[in-house]
């Protein structure tokens, strides 16, 4: 089958818009004149706010002779490739890629470079993501299994000691009752809070800075003296279905975390952006929202940084470990998932969401 010659670049446009590889393409004067969606979410930044720049900002190479590789790549013909180096995106972080740069040349146009960078550590993340889906999962399964073996004699103890407590005729002595009754509510909601909802959650449309100013309104009155809340929204973010009691509580679990850890004189951010062609776990997204919280606190410690979503462990004192891990199964429940990344003076909580409608 021939395709005709005006149908040719809408089809090329269509691959390269799929293509998990990013792809550049800078002109003679090495300019950048185009990306796919792919480039925009490792650079994590759009399109305009790229194009335009010159290919020694974008590309560095070893020894910063990046323009004098590519011009000599232009002027020979000659493609070339480098390995594991090391590009910054929007907010100073790096990510590792190898880069193929294959120059192009065009009989009725001038010359140009197509260059292609694949993240070396997206593969790594991919893996680190399902083993985390993975352990949450099975631990979910032995905590709600724990919680219902213990629940069945939380309710006769507690029945025992109201009987008893109705039979007591002294007063003094139904104290002892009125406390074993009230400890084993305690414990009764404890249970209930570490087997989590069991209903599927109620999706409707919803905004996601709604929920996120919620919250932030929530810290704000019971953090009155601080840390200081500062905000880095993206506007276009569209509505979607979500359940949103749901959501509150799970970036609520998350921001009183982050307060906490920055304590009065410290800061919190709360930061939102649409990645394009995302994978989360082993399922890829055409439009994922990823929301960050970001805290200036001492981080977290480095002997239960790989464990902080397991029920019961917590780095705080006196507390009961179980926010992060209800925190990810609420957003595990939407086909999302949470990552964190730590170092001492800087905590960030990655919530990754699909945009799309899935009512699977």
């Amino acid at each position: 089958m021939t395709i005709p010659p005006t149908v040719r670049p809408a089809i090329e446009r269509m691959i390269l818009d799929h293509l998990n590889t990013a792809v550049m393409l800078f002109d003679k004067d090495l300019t950048l004149r185009y990306i796919n969606p792919a480039t925009e979410i490792l650079f994590e930044v759009s399109s305009r706010h790229l194009i335009g720049q010159t290919a020694g900002v974008l590309l560095p190479c070893p020894g910063n002779h990046a323009l004098e590789r590519l011009t000599a790549a232009l002027n020979s013909r000659h493609p070339f490739t480098e390995r594991e180096i090391n590009i910054t995106v929007a907010d100073g972080r790096t990510k590792t890629v190898n880069c193929t740069v294959l120059p192009l040349h065009h009989d009725d146009a001038g010359d140009e470079l197509l260059v292609e960078l694949y993240q070396v550590d997206r593969q790594l993340r991919i893996t680190r993501e399902e083993q985390l889906l993975t352990q949450h999962q099975a631990a979910q399964a032995l905590i709600k299994g724990l919680a219902h073996e213990i629940k069945n004699p939380l309710g006769g103890l507690r029945g025992a000691a109201q009987l008893l407590e109705q039979e007591l005729p002294d007063p003094a002595l139904r104290e002892y009752t009125r406390i074993i009754i009230e400890e084993a509510d305690r414990l009764q909601a404890l249970m209930n809070r570490m087997i989590g909802p069991n209903l599927m959650p109620r999706r409707g449309m919803l905004n996601i800075h709604d929920v996120i100013e919620h919250v932030r309104g929530l810290l704000l009155a019971e953090f009155p003296r601080g840390p200081v809340m500062l905000r880095d929204y993206d506007p276009s973010i569209p509505d979607f279905m979500a359940d949103q009691d749901r959501l509150i509580q799970a970036f609520l679990n998350l921001a009183r975390n982050a307060a906490a850890a920055a304590g009065l004189d410290g800061c919190v951010e709360f930061r939102t952006r649409v990645l394009r062609q995302f994978t989360i776990g082993n399922r890829r997204h055409r439009l994922v929202l990823l929301t960050q919280m970001r805290d200036n606190g001492p981080g977290i410690p480095e002997e239960i940084r790989d464990q902080i979503f397991f029920p019961m462990v917590s780095g705080r004192q006196g507390g009961t470990g179980l926010g992060l891990s209800i925190a990810q199964e609420l957003i595990n429940q939407h086909g999302g998932l949470i990552e964190c990344e730590s170092r001492p003076g800087e905590t960030t909580f990655c919530v990754y969401l699909p945009l799309e409608c899935d009512h699977e």
